[in-house]
């Protein structure tokens, strides 16, 4: 894919995040965590950006899996659950990011889970390590307002209908 193919594609994905985050306009903030949890965005960075370092590769695929999610049930972080005995989750949808992925994730809940129990939800986390990672390789930065609910349903089937599928060029 050319430079200028993937720009485009970049802006097109920015443009429908912002228009899916619209939705939530009303009830997020840009300083949601300010006294609950003052140091989250630091700490997702922080993590975040060691992760980047070690592989600039896992950017995009953050920035995917943040895609992902928002476009499956809104940006409720349920693209992180684990399939249960009766139902294969949205995560096996995507078996094509690497496990490094899951665990750059997992590290930066776990701070957070540390510093603030139970107060910094997983698509927030989401969103914040996505554009963490574009600026860290970069890419641009942009506003993320917090305050997202974490979704408890994750279907793998509402994946395949509600995600453009994977173009190869």
């Amino acid at each position: 894919m050319t430079n200028s193919k993937l720009l485009l594609t970049f802006f097109q994905f920015t443009l429908v995040l912002s228009v899916l985050g619209l939705a939530y306009t009303c009830s997020l903030t840009l300083d949601y965590y300010k006294t609950s949890c003052p140091s989250a965005k630091y700490i997702a960075k922080a993590i975040t950006k060691k992760y980047i370092s070690r592989d600039p590769t896992l950017a995009a695929s953050l920035l995917r899996l943040h895609f992902h999610d928002c476009f499956v049930r809104g940006c409720d972080g349920s693209v992180l659950l684990n399939s249960t005995k009766n139902n294969t989750a949205e995560r096996e949808h995507t078996p094509t990011l690497a496990l490094e992925v899951f665990k750059s994730l997992i590290s930066v809940k776990k701070a957070l889970e540390k510093k603030c129990p139970g107060v910094v939800s997983c698509a927030d986390l989401l969103a914040l390590v996505a554009r963490d990672a574009v600026l860290q390789i970069g890419g641009p930065s942009w506003p993320v307002p917090l305050g997202r609910r974490d979704g408890r349903v994750s279907i793998a089937s509402e994946a395949n209908d509600n995600l453009p599928s994977l173009i190869s060029t």
